[in-house]
């Protein structure tokens, strides 16, 4: 069994030929007491094989440690997306569904360097100087879920201080419970902060800042 068509691969490998510099997808695995850890693996080995732009490292939760502690990893199946170092962009879940495209854009961002990101926003997010760690729980069937999760990874892309996970709210059910997520997207900004749907980029930020204790009024 395959994930990718004949065309879908095709329609990949058109897009992939604008990658600029190296992405590596690593990746996060247990053979046991993973829902969908197996079938996880097996669509990024497919997807890696459609540019020599990229590479898959996979390494196993258990029993590699250094690597586990090295990309502060705590539940699988998970993935980073790493481009000329870690951005703090993270997938965890089967990035499928609506999800999938959301992979493939931030490929495309980490080897390019092509955020979409506005000067204003660029000029908001110097004013994030401590740890932020945003968390968007999404289902792969949630058409609004995609932009949620984009523009925490582009957050987290351009300031070093913000990290970013996609987490699919049905592998994960207790931290679903935990973060009271009742639809999707969920955006859950250092544990206390939250916000629900897609929303634009500048209130998008704001809520960041918000959550930082910034001024937004003044930015």
């Amino acid at each position: 069994m395959t994930f990718l068509d004949v065309r879908t691969r095709a329609e990949i490998q058109k897009r992939f030929q604008k990658l600029v510099k190296p992405v590596k997808i690593v990746h996060f695995t247990q053979e046991i007491n993973c829902q969908y850890c197996r079938e996880t693996r097996q669509l990024l080995a497919e997807l890696s094989e459609l540019s020599d732009k990229i590479t898959l490292e996979v390494y196993n939760f258990i029993t590699d440690k250094e690597q586990v502690e090295a990309y502060n990893v705590d539940k699988v199946p998970a993935t980073a997306v790493v481009g000329e170092k870690d951005y703090g962009i993270r997938y965890y879940g089967i990035p499928s569904g609506y999800e999938f495209a959301s992979l493939l854009e931030d490929i495309e961002m980490v080897s390019t360097g092509e955020h979409g990101l506005s000067e204003e926003t660029l000029a908001k997010l110097q004013n994030v100087t401590e740890p932020v760690h945003i968390q968007v729980f999404v289902t792969p069937t949630c058409p609004y879920c995609p932009s949620a999760v984009l523009m925490a990874h582009a957050l987290a892309f351009v300031n070093e201080n913000i990290r970013s996970d996609m987490i699919e709210a049905q592998e994960f059910m207790e931290l679903s419970y935990r973060y009271n997520v009742r639809g999707v997207p969920r955006v859950v900004i250092n544990e206390d902060h939250h916000f629900e749907g897609a929303l634009p980029e500048p209130y998008y930020v704001e809520q960041v800042l918000a959550a930082v204790g910034a001024d937004v009024k003044d930015q």
